[in-house]
């Protein structure tokens, strides 16, 4: 007994699957044909028609291979530009600090040094208050 046995036969097969698709084709033309022959005052070409179909669907599918490919592009964009903008958020740093005499703040040691940070360097520094003293000097929140 063998287990690769089938009772069809694939050249066959193919064979006749060839044959069904090419009178299937034929019947389509011919009914399209005298269809648009009874519609229309001018003479009607299948063959015009199917160039102008393959036409319009080869356009359709280059524009949505090229939206894809923009998309794709953008994406890629994107992410290298935040893959640029990531070294500089890593050189930040947050801590909290109180205001001194004449409005000064100071950065604390281990912060300067994390950040490699050293007299005359250039910061910028942006102000989120989170508390305010009293008279009792308690933190209020």
């Amino acid at each position: 007994m063998s287990g690769n046995y089938s009772q069809f036969d694939p050249s066959s097969m193919f064979k006749e699957w060839i044959q069904k698709s090419g009178r299937a084709q034929a019947e389509f033309m011919k009914n399209f044909g005298s269809m648009m022959n009874t519609q229309n005052s001018q003479k009607f070409d299948p063959l015009e028609t199917l160039q102008t179909m393959a036409d319009t669907t080869r356009n359709t599918q280059t524009n949505v291979m090229e939206n894809m490919k923009n998309l794709q592009n953008n994406s890629i964009d994107t992410m290298f530009n935040i893959g640029q903008m990531l070294p500089s958020f890593m050189n930040w740093g947050a801590y909290k600090t109180t205001v001194g005499s004449a409005g000064r703040i100071s950065i604390p040691e281990a912060e300067r040094n994390a950040l490699g940070l050293g007299e005359g360097d250039l910061v910028q520094v942006i102000i989120l208050p989170i508390g305010k003293k009293s008279g009792n000097k308690e933190v209020k929140k």
